[in-house]
């Protein structure tokens, strides 16, 4: 069995995650890496990182966990229909990373399962997250 395409360092075609400095670091089919900086601008009033701004990086990366293409092939597009996180520790530090895994046991044609965590800077579990997608347009 030959592993699985990977895709580093690839570019996200997402405006809004883009203005948040996130980076897509890892991404192959069924797997996506997000990360952002920890900065002032995703601080709460505790000045902590914002449980909103874990919420849209789980989002991101679990959607991209279930959408990989590689480049030449037809994009992929889906949208969430359930997101579920539980935010477990304060998010303080320099870079919080989030992990999409596609749950293959559960993939149907059009809806696809994911699970996430998120970490700051590589050593802290700061949430966790479960998701339900669609895919848009071309079934897998």
């Amino acid at each position: 069995m030959c592993p699985a395409p990977l895709l580093q360092d690839s570019p996200l075609d997402n405006p809004f995650l883009e203005s948040l400095g996130v980076h897509l670091s890892v991404w192959h089919d069924g797997y996506a890496e997000l990360t952002m900086p920890i900065d002032a601008t995703k601080l709460n009033r505790q000045r902590v990182l914002q449980g909103g701004a874990i919420a849209t990086l789980l989002d991101a990366a679990a959607g991209y966990a279930g959408i990989f293409s590689m480049p030449g092939e037809v994009e992929q597009h889906a949208f969430t229909l359930s997101l579920t996180t539980n935010l477990l520790d304060k998010g303080q530090g320099h870079h919080v990373k989030a992990i999409g895994m596609l749950e293959l046991e559960r993939n149907g044609r059009s809806i696809f399962f994911v699970r996430g965590e998120a970490w700051v800077d590589d050593t802290l579990l700061v949430a966790t997250a479960q998701g339900t997608f669609k895919h848009v347009g071309a079934q897998r």
